[in-house]
C-alpha cells in the first residue's frame, strides 16, 4: 500500500494512545515537581515513547543538591546519555544506536536496581523493545542509591529539561511513566506486533507505581501535567499550553517537515517539526515532509507566518533533488508549487495563471492531493482556486481548478511528499505545516476519517497524513 511509513510506525489495532505533549525549545517548555521520599532510591523504572528532532536536547532529570544530581539527554551525535552522581559515585551510560530518524516514535526504558549482584544487571535500557548495552558505561556500586530517585529539597524532578544547562527537549513526548521502587522489563510498558513484529504500546494502568510514581498520558489539555496513576503526583506546566497537547503519537504517527531533507541554507525547524523559517535572512529555501504519497487523496494547510511575495507550496516527488541543487520547488516536471506572489502555478520551471496571489501574514493555503484521479487542488483561507487566475468560493468541486499531475508511480521518487519555498534573498516566507497536527490554533474540522484538526473544511474522502489513515483511508 501507500505511503512511505517512518521506522517503528505503530499498527493499527491494538492499545490506542490518543495524545502526546509537543515541547518547544524556544519557549523553554518543561514539566517541574518535587520528589518526595522513595519507595526504594536504590530501584526505579523510567519509560516514555518520543519523536524527536535534530540536535542536542535533555529529556529529564532531577536534583537534590550540587553534589546529588542525574539526568540523560541526547548529545549533538545523536547518542543517548544518562549520568546519575549520588554521593561522589558516578553513574554513566551512553547508548550504542544513534536515534537520527526525526519521523520514529521510539520507545525508551531506563530500568535501574543496585541490588543486584551483577553490575551489568543494575543498570539496562531498553529502546524499542531491545536492550541497548550500550559503551563508555560506568555501572552502579552495590546497594548505592540512585539521585535520580531521592527526594528532592532545593531542586526538582524535570521532564523535557534538567537543573542546570537550559537546554530543552525538541519533539513530542507521550505515555511517561515512573516506577519507583521496582525494575521492570519493556514487556510492561509494550510488546511486539505478532503480524508487523513492530514494537508497540499495551496499557499501563494497572502497574504499582511506587511513592514517587507517575503516569502522565496528557489527555488533558488543561492540565498537562496530570499524574493519571492514582498518586496525584502532578507536575507544575511551565510554558505549555492546551495547544502542546497533540494527536501525533506513537499509535498514529503524523507527517512534520523533515529536517534531513532540506536546502542547503539554514533552514530552522520548531515546534515539532510543524514550523519552517529561514534563519537567519538572505537566502532562498526549500523543505519537505517525512512522509511521502503514493495513492489516496490527502489534505494539508499551510499558514504563513510571516509571509511575502516570494514564497512556493505544493507538492513534489523530487525533494531531496532541489535539496541538493537548491532549486526553488517547481523547478523541475515532477513539482507543482503554487506562488504567493501572482498565484502562478510552477512547475518544470515554468509557470501558468491559476489562483491570486497570498502575500499576507496568517493566510491558510489549503491543499488537497488526488493521487487517484491525479489531480491537485489549492484554497486559500477556504476558498478554492479557479484555476484561471482567481481564488473562488469555500464549495470544493473536484472537477473544477484541477490541475492534472503525473502519476506517482512515474515520478522520480514515486511518491509525492508536501513542500515549501522561498526564492527571495532579502526576505523570508515561514511557514507553519499542519498536516492534521498543527501547533495552532483551528477550527473543528476533521478529516472523512474524524481526525486531524484544521481551520477549514476538509474536501470529502480526503484525508490527514498519519500512520492510521493509510489502511482506513484507502480501503
Amino acid at each position: 500500500m501507500p505511503i512511505i511509513i517512518p521506522a517503528n510506525s505503530a499498527v493499527a489495532g491494538g492499545y490506542d494512545v490518543d495524545n502526546s505533549c509537543r515541547f518547544n525549545p524556544s519557549s523553554s517548555d518543561y514539566l517541574s515537581r518535587t520528589n518526595g521520599t522513595p519507595t526504594n532510591a536504590k530501584k526505579f523504572t523510567w519509560s516514555a515513547w518520543f519523536k524527536k528532532t535534530t540536535g542536542a536536547m535533555n529529556v529529564a532529570g532531577n536534583k537534590y543538591d550540587t553534589s546529588n544530581y542525574a539526568y540523560f539527554y541526547f548529545r549533538g551525535t545523536d547518542d543517548l546519555r544518562f549520568f546519575d552522581r549520588s554521593g561522589g559515585a558516578d553513574t554513566v551510560w551512553v547508548s550504542d544506536m544513534l536515534f537520527r530518524d526525526t519521523s520514529a516514535w521510539y520507545h525508551l526504558v531506563i530500568s535501574v536496581d543496585t541490588t543486584q549482584g551483577t553490575n551489568t544487571n543494575r543498570f539496562k535500557v531498553y529502546v524499542n523493545g531491545v536492550q541497548d548495552t550500550g559503551n563508555g558505561i560506568t555501572y552502579p556500586g552495590l546497594n548505592a542509591d540512585m539521585a535520580f530517585n531521592k527526594a528532592t529539597a532545593s531542586g526538582l524532578s524535570r521532564i523535557a529539561t534538567n537543573q542546570d544547562t537550559g537546554s530543552f527537549f525538541n519533539g513530542y513526548m507521550s505515555e511517561i511513566v515512573y516506577i519507583d521502587g521496582q525494575q521492570l522489563d519493556p514487556t510492561s510498558f509494550g510488546e511486539f506486533d505478532e503480524d508487523s513484529g513492530i514494537w508497540k504500546p499495551i496499557d499501563v494502568s494497572g502497574l504499582t507505581f511506587g511513592n514517587n510514581g507517575f503516569y502522565l498520558d496528557f489527555e488533558n489539555s488543561g492540565a498537562l501535567g496530570a499524574d493519571v496513576s492514582g498518586n496525584s503526583n502532578n507536575f507544575t506546566v511551565n510554558n505549555l499550553t492546551a495547544i502542546d497537547q497533540t494527536t501525533d503519537t506513537c499509535t498514529n504517527n503524523f507527517a512534520t517537515w523533515n529536517p534531513l531533507i532540506y536546502s542547503p541554507e539554514t533552514l530552522v525547524f520548531t515546534e515539532g517539526n510543524t514550523n519552517a523559517s529561514n534563519q537567519p535572512v538572505g537566502a532562498q529555501y526549500h523543505g519537505s515532509t517525512t512522509i511521502g504519497m503514493t495513492s489516496g487523496k490527502w489534505y494539508a494547510e499551510f499558514k504563513c507566518t510571516a509571509a511575502n511575495q516570494y514564497g512556493y507550496v505544493g507538492i513534489s516527488a523530487s525533494p531531496s533533488e532541489t535539496a541538493r541543487s537548491d532549486r526553488v520547488p517547481g523547478y523541475y516536471p515532477d513539482e507543482y508549487t503554487l506562488y504567493s506572489y501572482n498565484g502562478y502555478l510552477k512547475t518544470n520551471n515554468g509557470g501558468t495563471s491559476f489562483a491570486a496571489s497570498f502575500t499576507s501574514n496568517n493566510d491558510i493555503i489549503g491543499v488537497a492531493v488526488d493521487l487517484d484521479n491525479n489531480k491537485l487542488y489549492f484554497s486559500k483561507n477556504g476558498d478554492w482556486a479557479t484555476g484561471s487566475g482567481a481564488w473562488g468560493n469555500s464549495t470544493f468541486n473536484a472537477g473544477t481548478g484541477a490541475k492534472a499531475i503525473t502519476a506517482s508511480n512515474l515520478t522520480t521518487e514515486q511518491a509525492y511528499f508536501f513542500i515549501i519555498g522561498d526564492a527571495d534573498e532579502g526576505s523570508s516566507a515561514k511557514f507553519n505545516g499542519n498536516f492534521g497536527n498543527p501547533s495552532y490554533s483551528t477550527g473543528t474540522n476533521q478529516d472523512s476519517n474524524d481526525r486531524g484538526s484544521f481551520a477549514y473544511a476538509v474536501p470529502s474522502g480526503f484525508f490527514s497524513v498519519c500512520t492510521s489513515n493509510i489502511s482506513e483511508a484507502l480501503s
